[in-house]
């Protein structure tokens, strides 16, 4: 499991990445949010990747803060330089990443493109999925079900 890369993951998932320029109020961006049932946006500008916008920092920016959703803009509140991975990833450092770093999200950089998003939610069902396959196998085993 701890050489399988982030690649086998986002061929697994819907290819659809959910964005917002940086200039969007950040009432527009959570109703995107809700709309699409997504947890975070990426901010682009220009093609280029330039923060992610979280239920994080709707929390910690926006209500802690008691800012007025309606007239302020994502820029100033999303979060800026986000940690990115690359394909070649493995979901073992994925899954260290989100744990060190207290980061849900994850953008998949390929010559400073966005080419997916992976989400604590997608590595923890990857990995339930292989050890629900893997006991399958050894029940099967266990039971007679492979010839020695």
């Amino acid at each position: 499991m701890e050489n399988i890369s982030i690649s086998t993951l986002l061929g697994q998932k819907d290819a659809t990445l959910f964005n917002v320029p940086p200039g969007v109020s950040i009432s527009e961006a959570v109703h995107e949010m809700n709309r699409h049932k997504v947890g975070s946006l990426l901010v682009l500008e220009g093609g280029q990747l330039t923060g992610i916008f979280t239920e994080r920092d709707v929390l910690t920016r926006v209500v802690e803060c008691d800012l007025d959703p309606k007239q302020h803009t994502v820029a100033e509140v999303m979060t800026r330089n986000p940690i990115t991975i690359t394909r070649e990833t493995t979901v073992e450092q994925a899954l260290g990443i989100f744990t060190n770093r207290r980061c849900r999200h994850l953008p998949v950089m390929e010559n400073g493109q966005v080419i997916g998003l992976i989400s604590i939610g997608d590595v923890s069902r990857w990995i339930s999925e292989a050890y629900r396959h893997e006991a399958q196998q050894l029940k099967q085993y266990i039971s007679g079900g492979y010839p020695t």
